[in-house]
């Protein structure tokens, strides 16, 4: 089958049981990683900036050639980026300093301007803090204002959990047979693990959200570490709109430490290189099949891609 454009190709990727981690790591019951880092812009995001950019446009919020703006980790803009590229709009990403530089190389090689915003004083580089993204924020909006611009707005637009509860969620059902007893996943947005539960809960399905220690403000925990290497999320953000109303049963916070370490037993044992998100969603799931799913089968998605971390400490030896 032909595709008449990248964007159709933002669908429908694979489920995957791990059963080499499962031995290796001797727990009982199935680990299922949704291979989102196999989209074209090499994450799960390109899911949900199809979904609002078609969006605004079928109901004329994105007028034909006005410029897209958004604040992103690096993931959301790619997906931005091509979209944008392929329906004809100008595309300005508004991207932390602590992000990976991978992310803006690639965004600008897919045609977007990036625009880099200094870290707040004492951050971290490649740690993204809630105060670092305070002012991406205020950046973004200061552009889109400018520039009379469409805002994406992941973090408020409908589109993004619409993508997760039309595509992911189903998607991982039928592919599962059914089958599967939990899900768990980073909230960034928290697009992703609203829309798919919107879908599975239902069904019967648990799903968690998954924080960094020490910036686990969803579940009302500790704040006080806020400082991680998991980019995308773990922003300290205790009221995500996407989460509003959504059953989930639990929370589960993992160190930046086991978040690393369960990304390289992905590479090396399955042969699937994801990043740190994917790490600290397999760390989750883990945990989750020696306690609250023991026996079951817990999906989670691979979000990105390894590729993405090469200039980080993610694979150094």
């Amino acid at each position: 089958m032909t595709l008449p454009s990248v964007i159709e190709a933002m669908a429908g990727t694979p489920l995957v049981a791990l059963d080499r981690l499962t031995a290796h790591l001797g727990l009982k019951g199935r680990l299922l990683a949704k291979l989102d880092y196999l989209l074209p812009g090499f994450s799960k995001k390109d899911r949900a900036a199809r979904a609002i950019v078609e969006a605004a446009r079928a109901d004329r919020a994105l007028a034909p050639g006005q410029a897209v703006v958004e604040l992103t980790s690096g993931n959301m803009g790619t997906g931005l980026a091509m979209v944008c590229a392929v329906l004809g709009h100008p595309f300005v990403a508004v991207m932390s300093a602590g992000n990976s530089v991978e992310r803006a190389r690639m965004m600008r090689a897919l045609g977007a301007e990036v625009v880099i915003v200094p870290q707040a004083p004492g951050s971290k580089p490649g740690q993204v803090s809630g105060a670092d993204l305070a002012l991406v924020e205020a950046a973004a909006q200061e552009i889109t204002a400018r520039r009379g611009a469409f805002r994406a707005d992941q973090f408020g637009h409908q589109g993004n959990p619409d993508a997760h509860e039309t595509g992911t969620g189903p998607e991982i059902w039928e592919q599962s047979a059914g089958t599967v007893t939990g899900f768990c996943d980073f909230a960034g947005s928290g697009g992703t693990l609203g829309g798919v539960a919107r879908v599975l809960s239902p069904r019967g399905v648990r799903c968690y959200a998954v924080e960094p220690e020490g910036a686990e403000a969803l579940s009302g925990g500790t704040t006080d570490r806020p400082d991680h290497p998991i980019q995308g999320g773990g922003y300290g953000m205790a009221d995500l709109v996407h989460l509003r109303g959504v059953d989930l049963a639990g929370h589960l916070a993992v160190t930046g430490t086991e978040a690393r370490d369960h990304a390289r037993l992905l590479a090396r044992v399955e042969g699937i290189f994801g990043g740190y998100s994917a790490g600290a969603n397999c760390a989750a799931a883990c945990r989750l099949l020696r306690g609250a799913e023991r026996g079951g089968a817990v999906a989670f998605v691979v979000c990105d891609s390894g590729l993405k971390y090469l200039s980080t400490d993610l694979w150094e030896a």
